[in-house]
């Protein structure tokens, strides 16, 4: 990430900040914190810009040393483990903006592989230097264990989902998140790449890959959305929420009537 020093007679406001760190996709770790120009530029300066990684080469792999946490400039990635026969397991994919590597904190080493689904530029974010940084700058530490709880959020609905929800909801589920964090990172929410593979997207949501490609053609019969390769179009958002939505209601009244049963 990179800031500009402003004159110190120039009248500093967010707005200004926020149009041009929009550029950068380091803006979502820094301006929900309401950073001064100070601390902003602190954070700047423990930033360390990596080589690109290209597609197919890792970021870290299981069992690398943990020592920074990194954000995506460009580009995506998978996360995965692997088992013992040294098959993949998906975990997640990663788009620009997102911050990646914080499940290793506590262990001090990556319980998961990061590879590069395209050429990905990262900002590299030195952990013990954000930590002290986070003394420094109020609001810091809670928004970085504000982060790590949506994530954690996240993987206990995605593992929900798997649990809980028809292979339609489960894909319809998948595009929708997609088209949520692509509009959140000022991009389309309903015209996009898919920069994972139909494997891909079928180990993250437990189906056979022949399943992926039927219900695109599925969704496509029922006018939802069009697909040419890997890109997507949505023609019909509603009732793609709905079809996710209902997957998600479904999940909360029966964890709602577990719950009554274990009460009673």
């Amino acid at each position: 990430m990179s800031v500009k020093t402003m004159p110190r007679n120039r009248i500093f406001k967010l707005e200004e900040l926020r149009n041009h760190c929009q550029k950068c996709s380091l803006y979502q770790l820094c301006l929900p914190m309401g950073l001064e120009e100070g601390d902003l530029n602190k954070l700047d300066q423990i930033i360390q810009r990596r080589r690109p990684v290209e597609k197919g080469e890792f970021l870290y792999r299981i069992g690398d040393p943990f020592s920074a946490v990194y954000a995506i400039r460009a580009g995506s990635l998978k996360t995965f483990t692997t088992n013992q026969e040294g098959h993949e397991q998906i975990i997640g994919f990663h788009l620009p903006g997102e911050l990646l590597g914080m499940d290793a904190i506590s262990r001090e080493i990556h319980t998961c592989s990061a590879q590069a689904l395209e050429t990905v530029s990262v900002c590299e974010i030195p952990f013990e230097r954000l930590e002290s940084l986070s003394h420094e700058i109020p609001g810091l530490q809670h928004h970085l264990l504000s982060l790590m709880s949506e994530e954690l959020q996240h993987e206990h609905c995605h593992l929900a989902v798997l649990a809980k929800a028809t292979v339609e909801s489960r894909l319809a589920s998948f595009l929708t998140q997609l088209s949520e964090r692509f509009k959140a990172r000022g991009f389309s929410a309903t015209e996009f790449n898919l920069s994972m593979s139909r494997n891909d997207i079928a180990n993250l949501l437990g189906m056979a890959v022949e399943t992926i490609s039927r219900l695109f053609t599925q969704f496509q019969d029922q006018g939802l959305l069009k697909v040419e390769r890997k890109h997507v179009h949505i023609l019909d958002s509603a009732s793609l929420h709905a079809m996710a939505n209902t997957c998600s209601s479904a999940i909360s009244e029966e964890d709602d009537d577990a719950s009554q049963n274990s009460s009673s």
